[in-house]
């Protein structure tokens, strides 16, 4: 008897720890091609801090123009958090994608409620787009999907 509320007391605790992003990085037909820097981050509906679930940039680049110079491309994520935040950071910094669509799992430690989940993307010699979804938690599907810099963005 004790064994079922314990189980059923842990499923309900991390709500968000079954939940995916899909984020597809579109091929864009141009002469001159540059991977994209992308951001994504999660704010509370109601008003709170953003919390920044990965940023792909150039993280080998060193020197006196290393890759995060141009992170403030990603306008908005760079006035939501992305200036204070010390990178690489451990588990959400990652190299730029080619084209593809790619998997990244929800922060485990979102509690219930309304959020809305921001995937922004910057490209050298390109554009800039800023893609928004509702985020429930517990999860609920949903998806919006980019014109140009990004292609769809789903959650599970």
């Amino acid at each position: 008897m004790r064994k079922t509320p314990l189980l059923i007391a842990g499923a309900l605790a991390a709500p968000a720890s079954a939940g995916t992003i899909s984020v597809t990085i579109p091929q864009v037909p141009v002469a001159e091609y540059h991977r994209p820097y992308v951001a994504a981050w999660i704010e509370p509906v109601g008003g709170g801090a953003a919390q920044t679930v990965f940023v792909w940039y150039d993280i080998k680049k060193k020197g006196n123009e290393p890759g995060t110079k141009w992170l403030s491309d990603l306008r908005t994520f760079w006035r939501k958090g992305g200036r204070s935040l010390a990178l690489p950071a451990d588990g959400l910094s990652g190299a730029t994608r080619p084209p593809g669509t790619y998997q990244i799992p929800l922060p485990t430690n979102l509690k219930p409620g309304a959020y809305t989940l921001y995937v922004e993307a910057a490209r050298e010699t390109g554009g800039r787009e800023l893609v928004s979804v509702p985020l429930g938690v517990p999860v609920k599907p949903a998806r919006a999907a980019g014109k140009a810099e990004l292609g769809t963005v789903t959650i599970r």
